[in-house]
């Protein structure tokens, strides 16, 4: 089944990271550092509201790791796993080497001034497209209980830690 999905431009990403490599894996392991989200002049209504929730989830185009016509493979070694070599299935990951190269994001607003959004929780490199933006709403995205987490239940993760940091040890020689 072959369908063309639009999926227009809302804005973009701005941070101090221009690496990917150097950029923190996760918006979760890096609370303390902001960044802005430019919105388009003809999506800047879309806003009002926006400055009275505390989170929202930020979809963005991973606009760097596009290769057209060509597929990730379907396991890869995440970068959490690069020390041990493991692979897993590309759905059993927060990748960014996806499919469908779409980031997800949980930030916090810090404020919306005009058609600027400043947040914290940078995961992203500067110049990032944005395709959504909605509310985190404890209610609806917060499941009951401790579900359980797969393979990231059994890793250590740091704070601010980068895929250059969780590359494996190298071999003498």
């Amino acid at each position: 089944m072959e369908l063309n999905v639009p999926l227009p431009v809302i804005g973009v990403v701005h941070t101090s990271h221009a690496e990917l490599e150097a950029t923190p894996i996760q918006a979760g392991l890096n609370r303390a550092e902001q960044g802005t989200i430019d919105i388009a002049g003809r999506y800047q209504e879309g806003l009002d509201g926006v400055a009275e929730f505390d989170y929202a989830w930020l979809m963005t185009w991973l606009h760097r790791l596009a290769e057209p016509g060509l597929e990730p493979p379907l396991r890869h070694v995440p970068f959490l796993l690069r020390s041990q070599r493991r692979t897993m299935g590309i759905f059993a990951t927060r990748g960014p080497k996806r499919i469908n190269p779409i980031g997800l994001s949980l930030i916090q607003i810090l404020d919306v001034t005009g058609p600027v959004i400043r947040f914290a929780g940078v995961d992203l490199v500067d110049g990032t497209p944005v395709i959504d933006l909605k509310p985190y709403v404890t209610r609806f995205d917060r499941p009951a209980g401790e579900p359980r987490c797969g393979w990231f239940d059994q890793v250590t993760i740091s704070d601010g830690v980068t895929p250059e940091q969780l590359a494996p040890p190298r071999s003498p020689g």
